[in-house]
């Protein structure tokens, strides 16, 4: 698969570099907006850069992964599902859901194909929970728990993304950014409509004009809870946090937390260690999956309609946190 990746001033491009390489793939061309941000880039990684984003495109590649600030990606992005090429859209990549709607409108209307990064879906626990329900070991879900809490906003500033904390440019702070992750997880095992119950978000720490911390409750049509925290508030700037995703059934308990990974079955009375997978390369899994619905001609896992799913529902949880 070749692969060019477009944006690369955002913080997650190494990933999807890295992601590329582990699955197989060649990055063909690198480009940014920003003046250096790709020769700089290129130089780092060994790889080909492009003054103009046009010649990436002339090259036909297998896949574009698309970046960088949410004011300039939904141009991109519509000039690349216009050129027919399957799209990565990496978030945020609209400063509001509206603008949001202007790519899925052309996705739908072109049938393009357009994957969205959240691979938390890729993680251990998601993966042994299909294996028990197919083994009709599973049990009725009962709540789910999402937790992302990374260092301070400089962090932003130091990776020269210094929009991040401009609410008018990346659509709002710590839920927007990180919450999604765990929206989501809920979006993605709900039955029906998944309603707002409560919202808190503030700033508890940081004088910044976006959230350094929020938390949301949620609950589906059949009544199950979820949960959602994300925050700006671990007291480290190093890379990682606090992560922990925790599920119940009605016959397992599921924990995620990055570094390790287990499950609890009740019927069987066992308690064991999955093999876990770090938060920071589940972008390789979700690559090699991309690379493997391209070549048959699936959809993405993670598609755009998931993506304005999520963004939705945030929009609701900030409302819910004004009234």
């Amino acid at each position: 698969m070749r692969v060019c990746l477009l944006g690369v001033s955002h913080w997650h491009a190494a990933m999807h570099l890295d992601a590329v390489r582990s699955s197989g793939g060649k990055v063909t061309d690198v480009w940014d907006s920003v003046a250096g941000a790709g020769a700089s880039f290129a130089d780092a990684h060994g790889v080909a850069v492009c003054d103009r984003v046009e010649q990436a495109l002339e090259r036909k590649p297998d896949l574009a992964v698309v970046m960088g600030s949410p004011g300039n990606v939904p141009d991109l992005a519509l000039k690349i599902v216009s050129a027919g090429i399957p799209i990565i859209l990496e978030k945020p990549a609209a400063p509001t859901t509206s603008a949001l709607m202007h790519i899925v409108e052309a996705a739908r209307s072109s049938g393009t194909f357009v994957g969205v990064p959240l691979p938390n879906r890729f993680g251990p626990i998601f993966r042994t929970m299909a294996e028990l329900e197919a083994e009709e070991r599973l049990g009725k879900l009962a709540h789910g728990h999402f937790r992302i809490v990374n260092g301070p906003p400089q962090r932003y500033r130091d990776d020269g993304v210094g929009w991040m904390l401009d609410p008018a440019v990346s659509g709002g702070g710590a839920l927007r950014n990180l919450g999604i992750h765990g929206i989501d997880a809920a979006l993605s095992l709900a039955q029906g409509t998944l309603r707002v119950v409560s919202a808190s978000i503030g700033n508890r720490i940081f004088d910044e004009r976006v959230e350094d911390h929020a938390h949301v409750t949620l609950r589906d049509e059949f009544g199950t809870l979820f949960t959602v925290e994300a925050g700006y508030t671990y007291a480290s700037m190093a890379a990682g946090g606090d992560f922990e995703w925790r599920i119940a059934t009605g016959n397992a308990y599921l924990i995620d937390r990055g570094e390790t990974a287990q499950c609890a079955t009740l019927d069987d009375g066992s308690t064991r260690m999955l093999a876990p997978e770090h938060p920071s390369t589940r972008y390789r899994l979700f690559m090699a999956d991309t690379f493997d619905r391209l070549r048959s001609g699936k959809d993405p896992a993670v598609s755009i309609e998931d993506y304005l799913a999520a963004m939705q529902v945030i929009d609701a949880a900030y409302e819910k946190a004004k009234a």
